[in-house]
């Protein structure tokens, strides 16, 4: 080394450079330890960890979850004839079969399941000598014609027409509550929990595919939280399809920035190195991959290439001034260790600020994407300088480098014109025109949660979505439920008080746009009273005799109020679980209960699918405006302690800012709702995308520094910096652009979202960033202060 390159090494240089032969043996052990760790991850997913369990709904029902066991994780089979109705013995026999298969399934709540072979589902009628009733199949067997007839006779009596029949009478549903833990049964003393996709792979090959191959006039479809969170498992598993093609073009594309195939490789490897590492230390943790956390990887492997990008064109440039490839190496992680550092932890700082999201899975999304990006600053940092310093870089990369930095760029030079005095203005009123309508549209068009029926989170032409479908054409209830819990004293919930409040919280309900129906032990101790006087439709209403309304609950299906009479849920019955039907439902359940809630009575949401959405959806209202905030302010943070500037400030963070209103307008333009898979979408745009801004400006005001006129020295950083920005743009939005091709459809919007705030956030950078800095920044300022911090 020069004296001058003695002098002006930092500690971190010399520690690094001085033992390259100790960091490349550590970094070969520590990749071997965490690699055979990273062998060790599995898909792991869990009801609760979907759910936000904080929110006083869940709080709600988690507390009733043994009384509610068929209104939260649950399944619902439909198995329907093509030829002829449900009153065979062929649909018998084979329904009978599929009840008895789902039975054993393990986590099955067993004295939950309902179909019309299990006990609990029973018809009932009123006769001259009183009630009447029994199970619905009462028959071991149906083979003859009047087995058949009883059968039909005893449905129709049944009052599950449109609910557990079809109302055809072409299918039937079988109702699987489920146990998120359950006994193992080898060792009864040990509990296991639910493998979703071991779960969902069941029920495809035991129930779906072995009973439709045996008797194709047979059709099952599947619906409930755990068959769409298996297909989700199912459909991920295609995401290292994705994951070798963004490698395979990235590869490409490296290679034709750098000309040379060992930086090529170099950068490659040490970026899937830092993936591997992101994987053995997430399993180290204790975590698994779940539907949201199996896209982490891709953001590890764009990031890192964007990076190592910026190390290689560092590299090429002081090739050409080098004595050899180390000092080239060394005056380059000189130069970008710390901007990079600075720009690593605003990337972090967009999952970090993800914590605030009460949602298990959201969680674990942030903490290993934290982890991932930290394991950057080794792999892409510290290790790719070091691998080059060995490797070198190409003659041809070399003399290419050479060429460009004397030659005339007429591109770069045009570009420049934006940091113009007569340019930039219009470069500021544009961006300043798209925000302000961006914001106004979003704010009128973007909403809170999910905007189409079904699974959102699968397309619509999806197995799950077409079994849904199917449901909700051929019942009368909907498989969106609200549940609202009633709480009373010990065996006061059949009081007439208690019946009556619940009577006047049915009646409003029902008048709420967006219900179809509702369903309470009111509802049964009507139809129960009516029987009790000749089914005479004037009694059809709740008596104020004590031991009337005690008679009629005693004939009321298990899970309308429990075994201590405490708790006697409502069931509100949506068309749908889009967020303005949730709100609508909830807002009036709300007013209803400070109107009616006492001491001793209270009305509590909430439970069932729609119930738990409902909670998502608040918490994600309530963490939306914090998260972006946290981002910016840390963001903003880091660039005024790196450049102590606030101008430097405003000029990085601003851009950034019209792409997160440029995004949520096009989630309102795309009809895509703000969820628990797009809400990150925006913070992690917001942390990745101030590369561009943080290494465009050390740049720039290095230049400034050296007394370049502003355009002259914007100009110098596109030549040193600008094709370097534009090939990380690229990169960052091709690793997550192969998404947008996914069978799932919220990787795929997160692919698209991503890929716009990307691309956006170089275009602002390159284009915002020298405009602004026109009228913010100084150049005789910066050229009298003293060094920034990066040059320290």
């Amino acid at each position: 080394m020069s004296q001058n390159d003695q002098e002006e090494a930092t500690f971190m240089e010399r520690l690094v450079f001085n033992h390259r032969l100790t960091v490349v043996v550590l970094f070969a052990l520590v990749t071997l330890f965490l690699g055979y760790q990273a062998t060790k991850v599995r898909p792991d997913t869990s009801f609760e960890k979907m759910i936000p369990l904080e929110h006083p709904y869940i709080v709600n029902m988690l507390e009733h979850q043994d009384d509610l066991a068929s209104l939260g994780n649950s399944i619902r089979i439909a198995v329907s004839i093509k030829e002829g109705d449900i009153f065979s013995s062929e649909y018998m026999e084979t329904l009978k079969r599929i009840n008895d298969e789902v039975f054993f399934l393990p986590g099955v709540n067993r004295a939950g399941l309902r179909s019309l072979w299990t006990p609990n589902v029973r018809w009932t009628e009123v006769t001259e000598y009183g009630f009447d009733g029994g199970p619905v199949a009462s028959r071991p067997s149906y083979e003859t014609e009047d087995d058949l007839d009883e059968l039909r006779i005893n449905v129709l009596k049944s009052g599950e027409i449109g609910r557990l029949v079809a109302n055809n009478f072409k299918s039937s549903i079988i109702e699987v509550p489920l146990q998120e833990y359950y006994p193992n049964p080898e060792n009864q003393s040990e509990l296991m929990r639910l493998d979703y996709g071991q779960f969902s792979d069941m029920l495809e090959q035991k129930i779906r595919n072995e009973f439709q191959d045996e008797n194709p006039n047979i059709q099952i479809h599947i619906v409930g939280f755990a068959k769409k969170v298996g297909d989700l498992i199912e459909g991920l598993t295609a995401v290292m399809l994705f994951f070798a093609v963004a490698v395979g073009i990235t590869f490409c594309l490296l290679y034709w920035f750098t000309w040379c195939i060992r930086s090529t490789i170099s950068v490659l490897v040490t970026t899937l190195i830092a993936v591997v590492w992101q994987l053995g230390l997430i399993h180290l943790v204790g975590f698994g991959l779940d539907p949201y956390s199996m896209l982490v990887p891709f953001l590890i492997f764009a990031i890192g290439i964007s990076h190592g990008v910026q190390k290689i064109n560092g590299i090429a440039l002081q090739s050409g001034g080098a004595d050899s490839a180390l000092m080239a190496a060394r005056r380059t992680f000189r130069q970008l260790f710390l901007p990079g550092m600075i720009a690593i932890l605003a990337d972090a700082v967009g999952f970090i600020a993800l914590l605030i999201l009460d949602i298990g899975v959201i969680h674990e999304l942030a903490i290993g994407a934290s982890l991932g990006v930290a394991v950057i600053v080794f792999t892409n940092l510290i290790m790719l300088p070091v691998a080059i310093s060995y490797m070198g870089i190409s003659k041809r990369a070399i003399e290419r480098s050479k060429r460009d930095a004397v030659r005339e760029h007429p591109f770069w030079r045009a570009l420049s014109n934006v940091a113009h005095p007569r340019l930039a203005p219009v470069i500021v009123i544009l961006g300043l025109v798209a925000g302000v309508g961006s914001f106004l549209y979003q704010k009128a068009n973007l909403q809170i949660g999910d905007l189409d029926p079904g699974a959102p989170e699968l397309h619509a032409d999806s197995r799950y979505n077409l079994d849904n479908d199917f449901i909700i054409s051929n019942y009368s209830t909907s498989s969106d439920i609200l549940v609202v819990m009633v709480e009373t004293p010990l065996e006061m919930c059949s009081a007439y008080k208690t019946m009556e409040a619940i009577d006047q919280l049915e009646w409003r309900m029902n008048n709420v746009p967006g219900v179809q129906s509702t369903v309470s032990l009111v509802t049964v101790a009507k139809q129960v009273i009516m029987g009790n006087n000749e089914g005479n439709l004037k009694w059809q209403g709740l008596s104020r005799n004590q031991d009337n309304l005690n008679t009629a609950i005693s004939r009321a299906p298990e899970g309308m109020f429990n075994s201590a009479c405490s708790l006697a849920p409502v069931l509100i019955y949506l068309n749908d679980h889009k967020a303005e039907t949730l709100e609508r439902a909830a807002d009036e359940v709300k007013a209803f209960a400070e109107e009616y809630d006492t001491d001793t009575l209270k009305f509590k949401l909430a439970a069932g699918n729609a119930g738990i959405e409902a909670a998502t959806n608040e918490i994600i209202a309530t963490s939306e405006l914090t998260i972006l905030v946290l981002v910016y302010i840390w963001v903003g943070a880091m660039c005024l302690f790196t450049f102590r500037s606030f101008p430097a400030t405003i000029c990085i963070v601003l851009p950034l800012i019209l792409t997160s209103v440029l995004g949520n307008a096009l989630m309102a333009f795309l009809g895509i709702g703000m969820k628990v898979a797009t809400l990150p979408v925006i913070a992690l745009g917001v942390g990745i995308g101030v590369d561009y801004g943080i290494y465009i400006y050390s740049r720039l005001e290095s230049f400034l520094r050296a007394g370049m006129p502003l355009q002259e020295a914007y100009y110098q950083t596109l030549r040193s910096t600008g094709k370097a920005v534009l090939f990380t743009g690229l990169c960052l939005a091709i690793g997550v652009a192969t998404w947008i091709f996914s069978a799932i459809k919220f990787q795929a919007d997160m692919g698209l979202m991503l890929t716009f705030m990307f691309i956006v956030n170089m275009f602002g950078a390159m284009l915002l960033l020298p405009a602004l800095a026109r009228f913010l920044i100084n150049p005789e300022k910066i050229r009298n202060k003293k060094e920034s911090f990066l040059q320290h």
